[in-house]
């Protein structure tokens, strides 16, 4: 047990000085008190917007309530580290439909490793000054309401779009907890700033923020493209663009990241080979090159086979090229089901987009954007 006439208030400042060392950009201590979160928790479960994560329910209220998940735990160290990339290309990536989005976080190495090793390195260095303790790092790891603790730790509030928001730091960071039996004071949270802003429940392609802070995950890109483990609805299908992995147009329209921070850390820039890179060129990766260019990476978790039916899908939906028709008649055959599922939708919808572009009149133009963009022929 820790020694009884620790100086806290002093153990907490230093804490926050030695997580800055570590390359935190901010550290904040949270009590463990998330009863006020139990009922939502509840009710965004019973409306099913988990989808098949089935992992967000398994643990009921443990969840939110920290002790249960690691006995003895009495605060919460919630850290955050900024990882937006330079040159991210927001823009030029999206509105160009023949090269693959991959979110920004997901353009470098996986953060997972990293973060829970520094908050094992603070820990220890806590232990050190005194004495033996109980502790447990997470990182996006295990039954946690971290953004919640984070909001309580006073690094940010929680955004209409259920992110967390730092006035100067924007929303492009992560977050990583530290479970412990110290009784550190804790840190006041900060006041809430979206105001009547709504932008980001207006730019979801999907429309998955069903109400301010409340997304259906069965909807989100980023569910569809790296949770989903079965076929893309069809529906969505053309809502989803280019987008191969995840999705950031929430964050991007957030008027909060104008003050955003680049990373300091060199592990999180963008890999060459994936970013900014044409659908084609990713499209052709057999599993081999597949496993080999995404070691490290947070999108070798899909696995190669719904990598080929995410960009199936964004090949499908982008403009029409005989090369994409040709290397998707290729394809056919070569795959399971579920991605000749996609890579058939593809083909019928280049096809289409093919006999429409021999039209030149004005109102088969207008129809060729009209697939392009997933809605009925007659809207």
């Amino acid at each position: 047990m820790p020694s009884s006439d620790i100086n806290y208030h002093q153990l907490a400042q230093d804490i926050k000085q030695w997580g800055h060392s570590l390359g935190f950009q901010q550290v904040g201590i949270a009590d463990i008190d998330l009863t006020k979160h139990e009922a939502q928790l509840q009710k965004w479960l019973d409306k099913g917007y988990h989808g098949n994560m089935d992992y967000m329910a398994a643990h009921g209220m443990k969840r939110a309530r920290p002790n249960e998940l690691v006995p003895g735990t009495v605060r919460v160290i919630s850290v955050r580290m900024d990882y937006l990339p330079p040159d991210a290309g927001f823009a030029q990536n999206l509105k160009d439909k023949s090269k693959g989005y991959i979110s920004r976080y997901a353009l470098g190495r996986d953060y997972h490793k990293m973060l829970r090793n520094r908050l094992k390195k603070l820990a220890q260095k806590i232990e050190s000054q005194v004495g033996a303790l109980g502790y447990r790092p997470f990182v996006d790891s295990a039954p946690v309401l971290e953004r919640q603790l984070a909001d309580k730790a006073g690094l940010g509030w929680t955004g209409k779009h259920s992110l967390l928001i730092h006035p100067n730091a924007g929303s492009w960071f992560f977050l990583g907890e530290l479970f412990i039996d110290l009784p550190l004071p804790v840190d006041q949270p900060i006041e809430e700033k979206c105001g009547a802003c709504v932008a980001c429940l207006k730019i979801c392609p999907t429309q998955a923020i069903v109400e301010p802070y409340v997304v259906d995950a069965r909807r989100c890109i980023s569910y569809l493209t790296i949770e989903l483990k079965e076929a893309i609805p069809e529906s969505l299908r053309p809502l989803i663009g280019n987008r191969i992995y995840g999705c950031d147009d929430c964050q991007l329209i957030c008027p909060w990241n104008r003050y955003a921070q680049i990373t300091d850390e060199n592990d999180f820039h963008p890999r060459q080979h994936l970013s900014q890179q044409d659908l084609l060129t990713l499209f052709a990766w057999n599993e081999e090159a597949f496993l080999q260019r995404t070691e490290g990476s947070p999108i070798r978790r899909i696995g190669h086979e719904r990598w080929l039916r995410n960009i199936a899908t964004a090949l499908g939906n982008a403009p029409y090229d005989e090369a994409i028709i040709n290397a998707l008649v290729q394809s056919s055959g070569q795959y399971s089901s579920m991605v000749q599922e996609h890579i058939s939708w593809a083909l019928k919808q280049q096809q289409d987009k093919k006999q429409l572009a021999t039209l030149p009149d004005r109102k088969n133009q207008r129809l060729v954007r009209t697939i392009e963009k997933g809605l009925p022929r007659d809207a």
